[in-house]
């Protein structure tokens, strides 16, 4: 399933994704829920936050496509989307190969300059 960004053409979702987990709020939560679903309160228990602060991080998490929510009664529940996770990991891959290329070619290059 896509990220609920990836509709939009204007929106760059490594960005958000990255933008997402600059805040060490927002990362203690994906922490929180990576071990197990868990409920609103059960997320803002331990970080001594309100409700509503609780709410716009995870409305920017869910933005982002790193977490997923589902509402049942009264209780929200926030999970860990992994997708999201997948698009920064993609991303920070891609510029490690790309890295490891231009490494490999100045090596090459000063193997050449030593054998001659």
């Amino acid at each position: 399933m896509a990220p609920p960004f990836a509709r939009e053409p204007d929106i760059d979702p490594v960005g958000m994704v990255f933008h997402a987990l600059s805040d060490r709020t927002r990362r203690t939560i994906l922490e929180q829920i990576s071990e197990r679903p868990a409920s609103l309160s059960e997320v803002a228990r331990p970080l001594g936050l309100s409700l509503a602060a609780i709410v716009q991080h995870v409305q920017v998490l869910e933005g982002s496509g790193l977490v997923r929510t589902e509402k049942v009664g009264r209780v929200r529940t926030c999970q860990l989307a992994p997708e999201g996770l997948a698009l920064a990991a993609g991303w920070i891959e891609d510029r490690r190969r790309l890295w490891n290329r231009r490494f490999d070619r100045l090596a090459d290059l000063l193997d050449e300059e030593d054998d001659s």
